[in-house]
């Protein structure tokens, strides 16, 4: 479906009814001609005439093959959206007299959503007359964004929409999960150099003298 609307977008050879068009491409000095002389140049060189500026005064053209043109486009398309960072929106609920205990628990999921990079949407909901303690609840919400400082940045201040006051919050540039790194026991570590053994010195031979023969030496 998406191919069909690319092709939509453009007009190509006989599809292009204006009189005269301005051609450009590869190799190709930019001129004015008829329509049908444009075609049929096209034609010559194996390529397509592709309308690329209906707007101009006359028309822009392209001389290229039209099915590599479209490809290119869904790849250059498909590169774009891969580029988009989806980002989650996960909603906290809290009441206008919520507890300690209860915020607690909520704040440290809103910590690990904005960890994660996605945005928290906390509202503080109203049932019946309870909404006589909106201001209340703003409070709830302030005290809220101010406590998760460090992890994220209010993007809407509290509103009262209907029964609900919400509030968003955005994560900060940086937020999100941070690769494992293993403990420095699990890594190689590198080998000890070899100590160099000291060169063991030789000792002196003991001198005896000449050996005199048949003379013996009393002390």
């Amino acid at each position: 479906m998406k191919k069909d609307n690319l092709k939509q977008q453009y007009r190509v050879n006989e599809q292009i009814r204006v009189r005269e068009v301005r051609i450009v491409g590869d190799g190709i000095e930019s001129t004015v001609l008829p329509t049908f002389k444009a075609i049929q140049m096209a034609e010559q060189r194996g390529v397509d005439l592709v309308e690329i500026s209906p707007n101009a005064e006359p028309p822009v053209c392209r001389l290229i093959d039209y099915s590599k043109f479209l490809y290119q486009q869904k790849k250059h398309q498909k590169e774009i959206k891969a580029k988009q960072v989806k980002v989650d929106v996960k909603e906290i609920r809290f009441g206008p007299q919520t507890d300690d205990h209860d915020y607690n628990f909520k704040l440290k999921h809103a910590q690990g959503f904005l960890s994660d990079g996605d945005k928290v949407k906390a509202y503080v909901f109203f049932k019946g007359r309870s909404i006589l303690f909106k201001e209340q609840g703003e409070v709830l919400l302030l005290r809220f964004a101010a406590d998760l400082e460090d992890y994220g940045k209010v993007e809407q201040m509290p509103q009262l929409e209907g029964k609900r006051m919400i509030m968003f919050i955005a994560p900060r540039k940086g937020t999100g999960r941070k690769p494992v790194i293993e403990s420095t026991a699990s890594l190689p570590t590198e080998p000890e150099p070899k100590q160099k053994k000291a060169p063991q010195q030789k000792a002196p031979k003991e001198y005896t003298g000449p050996k005199v023969e048949g003379e013996d030496f009393d002390l």
